[in-house]
């Protein structure tokens, strides 16, 4: 329950801001990146949503030991993907919100940004028992997708927010329903001894277990 805290505040906030409300709104968010960025675009956010992707295999090549191995990693990506898919598609059709350069109204949430925050977040989960630094590399990777989307008037401030919150939540609900991981041993036959046993009238067995982790 901790771990969703910090995506459902940035749901909430995405929420509160979205369609001119709050006390920043999305369009002084808009006017003032603009001010800063009045003529800069760039193509770059189509392909650094997947960068962080790039670091995990890149990490993994120079043999660091992930948290899991490639096949449940990969099962995680999987479902993590699918719910992040599923649940941003659902809201853009329900929202209808206008993006800032009026070219549909599939704003809210940014697609973009979920994406590059669920890879971001899957980084961060598999390696941050070995160094911090591996998810921060990952997380600066996802907030510059979700800088670039707003400098390219792509998105208000409200979608990336929300789109950075729905893409760590899908990450870690892929974790909360992978518990059973893929390909490992059970539990029951790890450390069991069988014996016979005699006893009056009959014939038995002694089966003593220590359970392994």
């Amino acid at each position: 329950m901790k771990a969703t805290i910090v995506p459902a505040l940035m749901i909430g906030y995405g929420a509160y801001t979205f369609n001119g409300g709050g006390f920043y709104t999305n369009q002084q968010a808009n006017r003032d990146i603009h001010k800063v960025f009045p003529t800069y675009r760039s193509g770059l956010d189509n392909y650094l949503i997947f960068a962080p992707y790039a670091e995990l295999g890149l990490v993994a090549l120079a043999g660091v030991e992930s948290k899991n191995d490639r096949l449940n990693t990969l099962l995680v990506i999987g479902k993590s993907e699918l719910i992040m898919l599923a649940t941003v598609f659902a809201v853009k059709n329900l929202s209808r919100e206008t993006r800032p350069d009026g070219s549909d109204n599939l704003s809210f949430p940014s697609g973009h940004t979920a994406q590059a925050f669920l890879a971001a977040s899957i980084v961060h989960n598999e390696f941050r028992d070995k160094s911090q630094w591996y998810g921060i590399g990952a997380y600066t990777l996802a907030t510059s997708v979700a800088a670039l989307r707003m400098i390219n008037t792509k998105h208000w401030q409200s979608d990336v927010v929300a789109g950075a919150g729905f893409g760590i939540l899908s990450a870690h609900l892929g974790y909360l329903t992978h518990r059973n991981r893929w390909g490992r041993q059970p539990r029951v036959l790890q450390g069991t001894s069988f014996s016979p046993m005699w006893m009056p009238g009959g014939m038995g067995m002694n089966v003593v277990w220590h359970p392994t982790k």
